[in-house]
């Protein structure tokens, strides 16, 4: 099956009438559980786990769809922070094999399908469905949610939706739905007129969270960056509770800090060790490295260390001039087909005062760092999902 998380552009496919083609053959089981449906550049995921933490948290049965997965393909279907089981897996694949040979679906199409019949079967009071790529043409966009979530927006998958942050935005607003209220988590004057243009045009209520005042809790969620994400699921979890969805303050303080334990979040600022201290993180774009490399660069160290791989289809020229030059680097390659040469990297890392050696797995680079680093040194390891999976 093509499978965009290992092959990239020539497994995307920006078409609803396979998803929708594939939930009528198993009887729409996306009609049979209620929803919040969250799209965004950067953040979704983060703000999908904390919501479905504090619903947990508030007694309900909760569905989790997020993607892509770090170690196991089941991490992207939960049912109260629990993945599904292999065999569920198994069965649904061979129930319906004949179907899906018959069609031309890809991994996502399927994978969706396989997440939506679960929820259904398994009666979730809610599902938290995390958007693939984009959202208008998304196979997930073939939910009715009770409220819809868009996280912000920037400049990452341009050649699908546009080299603009307005072309972008107008693919994410795709997941608005007519009379169903809208958070918008961050303000960026290029996106909000067409937000509220979609809002206008869908009779959707537009909510800014970064207008709205909400009471602060913590989270065990400690990138610097979880503060627009809490925020916006601060506002989400609003909405419900006026929709009629029993959320108590006490749920939310108790779901925000335990959203790793509760949904298994992984890869999000997460401290591996300390002397030295390391930290992975799967920013892999230019707003969300921003974030991450300005909080790395707060830490006290007296030499950083960075581990840094990426994809071959990324965009160099936007995100190497944010890493700081005074890092030792250490450039490495994913395992998968995806991934680009360490050697290139470094060659194009060195245009941008970026210095280091490579090497040929992610490991080697990794424990390489870890001997060159002293105690009181910091070593991160980023620039791509896969890189941080990796690690884990």
């Amino acid at each position: 099956m093509p499978n965009y998380q290992l092959q990239g552009k020539t497994a995307y496919k920006a078409d609803l009438s396979n998803i929708n083609r594939l939930v009528a053959y198993l009887d729409n089981p996306h009609k049979d559980f209620k929803s919040v449906h969250i799209a965004g550049t950067n953040g979704k995921g983060s703000t999908s786990h904390m919501l479905a933490s504090v619903l947990q948290e508030a007694g309900y049965t909760v569905g989790l769809y997020t993607s892509p997965h770090l170690k196991d393909f089941r991490e992207r279907i939960r049912i109260d922070g629990t993945p599904i089981t292999k065999q569920t897996v198994i069965h649904f694949i061979r129930k319906h094999k004949a179907f899906f040979e018959a069609g031309n679906y890809s991994f996502f199409e399927m994978t969706v399908a396989l997440a939506f019949s679960v929820f259904a079967r398994k009666k979730v009071d809610i599902a938290i469905v995390e958007v693939g790529l984009g959202g208008r043409l998304d196979a997930t966009n073939c939910l009715s949610p009770e409220l819809s979530v868009i996280t912000n927006i920037g400049l990452d998958h341009t050649q699908f939706l546009g080299d603009t942050l307005g072309q972008i935005a107008g693919e994410k607003a795709g997941i608005i739905k007519s009379n169903t209220p809208v958070v918008i988590g961050e303000y960026q004057p290029d996106t909000l007129a067409v937000f509220q243009a979609k809002g206008a045009s869908c009779n959707a209520p537009l909510i800014k969270a970064y207008e709205t005042t909400v009471t602060d809790f913590p989270t065990d969620l400690k990138g610097s960056y979880q503060k627009h994400n809490k925020r916006t699921a601060l506002v989400a979890l609003d909405i419900l509770r006026g929709n009629g969805w029993h959320i108590t303050d006490k749920h939310i303080k108790q779901g925000l800090v335990q959203v790793v334990s509760h949904t298994g979040l992984l890869g999000r600022w997460q401290v591996l060790q300390e002397n030295p201290t390391v930290v992975c993180d799967t920013a892999h774009n230019r707003e969300g490295l921003e974030y991450v490399l300005a909080q790395l660069e707060d830490m006290p160290y007296t030499v950083l260390h960075i581990v840094l791989g990426v994809v071959n289809d990324k965009d160099l020229e936007t995100i190497l001039p944010l890493f700081p030059k005074q890092a030792q680097y250490y450039f490495c390659k994913p395992t998968i087909d995806r991934g680009l040469d360490a050697t290139i990297l470094c060659e194009r890392a060195s245009h941008f005062g970026l210095k280091g050696k490579t090497f040929a797995t992610v490991q080697k680079a990794l424990e390489h760092a870890k001997n060159q680093a002293a105690d009181e040194d910091v070593l991160f390891v980023g620039g791509s999902t896969f890189v941080v999976a990796e690690i884990l």
